[in-house]
């Protein structure tokens, strides 16, 4: 006969709502610890970033810009039109070596042609002028030579009579009337010579003053007479100096007014590089400091000749004088590469340039650890920059690893692991 024993069912019961509780609590406690993890840290392809290590030592500042080659302004001749004419023939194209005579094309104008023929004739006819004014005035020059040499030849007949006739008369030889006339006569003689005199200088003088004014008109008609026969020898267009025809943009039976360009003529071995150098990145460029241009095709040494004051499209024209001898294939308009030295840093620590941060601010940048398992974000000071590298003043140490690619997408976690 079974005996009930109620006490055994209350302790059973009283173990099940412990355990239950000690359960329920044990389930709470994990949930709040879970709760407070933080996440884990996102995994990174360690092939899909790109690193570098800070380094202390001298440290290049350069500043980087594209561009283009240029011929020289000093070897360049545009040559423009100076009347207005029609090109008839184009006997040299673009690419043509040429020489200072060498005739480009040829143009028509014949107003141009009457006007430098009626010039010609009319300086023969100026000069011709001049030449008949000149033989009159001088004929009639020496006419009045003889009539004054005449009259000195009277006047010092009569003072060799007067003086004698006076010797005569202090002798009682002669009357005082006969010295008297022959005095009179020397006297009046002595007046005719010294008018003769003045009326040669006088005559003299204005001879002078005629002919200069004849050689004047004959120069101007001689000017006109240049400059239409120029304006004529411009229909032929001239390369004017040895090199390269780089431009000739007209064609036959074209009408061309002065001013219009004709043609461009440069002299290959003499070009120049301009580059486009960002603004934030110009304002340290001086004149005369060393360049080095890469034109795919080799690279030449230069220095910067020219820095322009102005801001164009956010860059700076930097024109950098080609110093070395040109690389093969270098011509004008070629597409060149060029980094201009701006100072050298000594005893700096340096890092690669990451892909993004300014010179001179505060970034932050994914330092790799010991194992090179994972990174961790840290702040970085920064300094002066050059194309390659840029000055580490606080944050790392000579030996650390950071990230330099873009990490944008990584901007919400301080820790990354590398795969």
């Amino acid at each position: 006969m079974d005996i009930a024993r109620p006490e055994l069912k209350r302790q059973r019961q009283r173990r099940q709502i412990i355990w239950g509780t000690v359960g329920l609590l044990g389930i709470g406690a994990v949930t709040v610890g879970v709760s407070r993890l933080k996440p884990a840290a996102p995994e990174v392809e360690r092939s899909t970033v790109w690193t570098d290590s800070v380094k202390r030592g001298s440290m290049l500042r350069q500043v980087r810009g594209l561009g283009s080659l240029i011929p020289s302004q000093e070897f360049t001749r545009q040559i423009p039109a100076e009347t207005e004419a029609t090109v008839v023939r184009i006997l040299k194209l673009p690419g043509s070596q040429v020489k200072a005579d060498t005739i480009l094309l040829e143009m028509s104008n014949p107003q141009v042609e009457q006007a430098a023929v009626d010039a010609s004739l009319q300086l023969k006819a100026a000069d011709a002028e001049y030449q008949s004014l000149r033989v009159t005035l001088q004929s009639n020059l020496m006419n009045q030579k003889a009539g004054a040499a005449t009259v000195n030849s009277d006047y010092t007949q009569a003072k060799l009579q007067a003086d004698t006739d006076k010797a005569l008369y202090d002798l009682g030889v002669i009357s005082g009337l006969a010295y008297k006339n022959s005095k009179s006569k020397a006297d009046e003689l002595t007046t005719r010579n010294n008018i003769e005199g003045e009326r040669l200088d006088i005559n003299q003088k204005a001879i002078a003053s005629q002919l200069a004014e004849q050689q004047a008109k004959v120069a101007q008609i001689r000017a006109l007479a240049e400059l239409k026969q120029k304006q004529l020898d411009a229909l032929k267009v001239r390369a004017g100096i040895e090199g390269v025809l780089v431009d000739l943009p007209l064609q036959v039976g074209q009408h061309v007014t002065p001013g219009t360009m004709l043609a461009k003529v440069v002299q290959p071995d003499h070009l120049i590089a301009e580059l486009k150098v960002a603004e934030t990145q110009a304002r340290d460029v001086q004149i005369g400091q060393p360049a080095l241009v890469d034109t795919h095709n080799g690279t030449v040494s230069g220095e910067v000749m020219r820095v322009d004051p102005a801001v164009q499209n956010g860059t700076v024209t930097v024109d950098v004088k080609l110093t070395g001898e040109l690389p093969k294939g270098a011509r004008p308009d070629l597409s060149v590469d060029g980094t201009v030295d701006l100072e050298r840093l000594d005893n700096v620590l340096y890092v690669g340039r990451p892909a993004f941060g300014q010179e001179n601010s505060t970034i932050s940048l994914f330092k790799l650890d010991a194992d090179g398992k994972g990174g961790v974000r840290v702040p970085v000071k920064v300094g002066r920059a050059s194309v390659n590298s840029i000055q580490v003043l606080e944050g790392l140490r000579a030996g650390d690893t950071v990230i330099l690619s873009d990490m944008s997408r990584y901007d919400n976690t301080d820790r990354i692991r590398l795969d």
